[in-house]
């Protein structure tokens, strides 16, 4: 299956999720026949490693792929950002510990849109040394700014995930997709709802979404309701579109979410159906989202 369970929401992002909450979703994801999971340390600090870890432990190890990153923790509470050689190896040799595992599949530098000389000249030679000891079996970044994505793309990597930037809503990160094609580089989708107002919500990278936004989503939602349609499904298979895209990342809370992203995501829907509900959702005049 190409959809993946983003892990965030089960270390409490935004809203608590209990021990059982989380461990059901996780076992609901592994039920539907998801066998990818992206984690972080900065979750819950540490505590949906923790958790997926545990979920994890009786599952044949070969047969899901785990991504974690580095880079970028809470420490005490307050966020900090570490892209050093002995930050990078810290910080995944205490995401193994958090994990019980030895080794992850995918390693990803967090967030390094402001840091990006230090992660280019310290962050990516140490993943790519921990590849070639085999820790890790791929390396690459995940951030939703494109045009620094582009700059680690080409300083060679295995994949990036890129969170928000090629959605019904916000298409700044088509660049970018079509770099990786042509240099073989896989992308993870995630922020497929852009933080909420693909879902129903009205906030948009996090912050309370702009009238302009607001009326393209209820353009969509428009479009979806005309081809009878769920904007769950259009928004999830989406950037499926663009063949750059291997994987699309879905955050749940429950199992019932996580069933209703399964099914949304398995739902049938024709390309020329996706295709008319992504073009309701384009700025109607020359107008250019900001990704910051």
């Amino acid at each position: 299956m190409r959809l993946g369970l983003g892990c965030a929401p089960l270390g409490g992002l935004y809203t608590p999720v209990g021990e059982d909450d989380a461990r059901a979703t996780i076992d609901a994801a592994w039920d539907a026949g998801i066998r990818f999971f992206d984690v972080a340390p900065l979750y819950g600090e540490g505590l949906s490693e923790k958790r997926l870890g545990a979920a994890l432990a009786e599952r044949p190890r070969d047969e899901y792929v785990l991504s974690t990153k580095v880079g970028r923790l809470i420490d005490g509470g307050e966020v900090v950002f570490d892209f050093s050689r002995d930050g990078i190896l810290r910080s995944l040799e205490e995401s193994l510990e958090r994990l019980g595992l030895d080794r992850v599949d995918v390693l990803l530098v967090h967030d390094p849109e402001h840091h990006m000389e230090q992660a280019l000249r310290e962050a990516l030679p140490a993943v790519r040394e921990l590849r070639d000891q085999g820790v890790v079996r791929a390396i690459g970044a995940g951030m939703n700014y494109p045009a620094e994505l582009e700059r680690i793309v080409r300083d060679g990597v295995d994949c990036v995930l890129m969170a928000g930037r090629y959605t019904l809503l916000d298409r700044s990160g088509l660049g970018l997709l079509d770099v990786c094609a042509e240099l073989g580089v896989d992308v993870i989708a995630g922020g497929v709802f852009n933080s909420g107002i693909l879902a129903g919500g009205t906030t948009f990278n996090y912050q309370p979404a702009p009238p302009e936004l607001l009326e393209r989503a209820r353009a969509v939602f428009a479009e979806c309701e005309r081809h009878a349609v769920s904007p769950t499904a259009a928004a999830l298979q989406f950037p499926l579109t663009h063949p750059a895209v291997k994987r699309v990342l879905a955050g749940a809370r429950s199992p019932a979410e996580l069933r209703a992203d399964v099914q949304a995501f398995e739902a049938e829907l024709p390309a020329q159906t996706v295709s008319a509900i992504a073009a309701s959702g384009v700025a109607t005049r020359n107008e250019k989202l900001s990704s910051r």
